[in-house]
């Protein structure tokens, strides 16, 4: 392989979802009536989130949805309707945690909600699966790692793409150094849309857009930035180390508090830098990361990624009528789709097998891939990255965040 020309083979070769090394602790039993090894399940809010959850959990093995709770009928209802037969239905967490039959709870609540509920779950001897970002600020999530120091429980945080093959392959790919020296990843997550929902009573404004508002929310950073966030930690096998930019509410001005545009420049060791932006005026791209190395740049789509080797500079011939002077071009390659397989042999979505996994990690005692360390790691990051827009000044990585 020549610095000009990665091999075509080695970038479509399927890579199989390889998860491996994990620690071994010693998990608790499942609930006490349960004795067929099915991971019985309480889901804590019913919103968008919680739904998708709901919908994917009726359909996997091995995990039953028994309990749900939402403090809106209408979401109550529906999870209802994707759960078990004789699920329990509640209004108040603290009741379905009074639940002996439940091992474990998913959290899809609000941000400001995450961290009591996951501490509260944890004293109720449940295992947990909190959506992402972990937390709502940057002491409760080193409060979180230190609390789970002596559990036996299990923490996942719903960074999903994780579990993900495609992810697993770019992992290998850069690992490999198939890409030669990477020094820059370029993350967006944009939407043309305003990001509320429909409200039929102004009273439920707040409740309903709770992303809209600082008391509530991390902004477009924590609920869709932190996804990317977490996976250049994960490539990088690092966190930043610093952080500029900017945000404002610059062209949605119907009252909310939360940016409506985010542009961050994240550094890591070696000065690698990663820029990180969420926009709500234009979805070109959409979710997209780019990674760019001296031999070649893969550009991830979601659900799909392709390779596009360094290209070959060539002297076209022609002539600038002005100066005279030969202009130069570069010529780029199509992109080769990056092949990958999963351990099904499918391509569902990556939050089912983040959530096989928390099953598996639940009966067996291993630590999840997504833990409350790398939560940390990426709650973190995004909370740095909003005090920067805020305050206009670089936010440098605390020695006390490496715990």
């Amino acid at each position: 392989m020549t610095d000009n020309n990665i091999s075509r083979r080695k970038f479509i070769t399927t890579g199989t979802l390889a998860i491996a090394g994990l620690t071994t602790l010693g998990i608790p039993a499942l609930g006490k009536n349960n004795n067929d090894n099915t991971v019985r399940i309480g889901l804590i809010g019913i919103g968008q989130r919680g739904t998708g959850h709901a919908q994917l959990l009726k359909g996997l093995p091995g995990i039953s949805l028994i309990a749900c709770c939402d403090i809106v009928d209408e979401n109550l209802k529906r999870g209802l309707t994707l759960s078990a037969p004789g699920a329990k239905s509640y209004t108040d967490y603290h009741r379905l945690l009074e639940n002996k039959d439940i091992d474990a709870v998913i959290i899809a609540t609000p941000l400001y909600l995450h961290y009591q509920m996951v501490v509260d779950a944890l004293d109720a001897g449940k295992h947990v699966y909190v959506e992402k970002t972990m937390t709502y600020s940057i002491d409760q999530a080193l409060s979180l790692v230190k609390k789970m120091k002596n559990s036996k429980l299990a923490l996942q945080v719903g960074h999903q793409y994780r579990y993900f093959g495609l992810y697993h392959k770019i992992k290998e790919i850069l690992d490999q150094n198939w890409l030669g020296t990477v020094m820059h990843f370029e993350c967006q997550y944009h939407r043309n849309s305003d990001w509320r929902r429909p409200v039929k009573d102004l009273k439920t404004e707040r409740q309903v857009n709770w992303r809209m508002y600082r008391e509530y929310s991390g902004g477009l950073l924590a609920e869709l930035s932190a996804h990317q966030i977490d996976i250049v930690n994960w490539m990088l096998n690092s966190h930043p180390l610093k952080v500029t930019g900017f945000g404002g509410i610059d062209y949605w001005k119907d009252g909310r508090e939360t940016n409506d545009n985010v542009r961050m420049i994240y550094e890591y060791p070696g000065g690698i830098k990663s820029s990180v932006s969420s926009i709500l005026t234009n979805e070109f791209r959409g979710y997209s990361i780019r990674i760019l190395g001296t031999k070649g740049t893969i550009e991830i789509q979601r659900d799909q990624a392709f390779l596009y080797p360094e290209a070959k500079k060539k002297q076209l011939g022609t002539v600038d009528g002005v100066t005279g002077a030969t202009i130069e071009a570069w010529t780029q390659g199509e992109g080769v789709p990056v092949k990958f397989e999963n351990t099904d042999g499918l391509k569902r979505d990556p939050t089912v097998y983040a959530l096989l996994d928390f099953a598996e990690c639940i009966r067996n005692g291993k630590k999840p891939v997504s833990n409350e360390y790398t939560g940390k790691n990426a709650a973190i990051a995004v909370h740095m990255g909003n005090n920067a827009a805020d305050t206009g000044n670089v936010q440098v990585w605390k020695p006390e965040y490496s715990i």
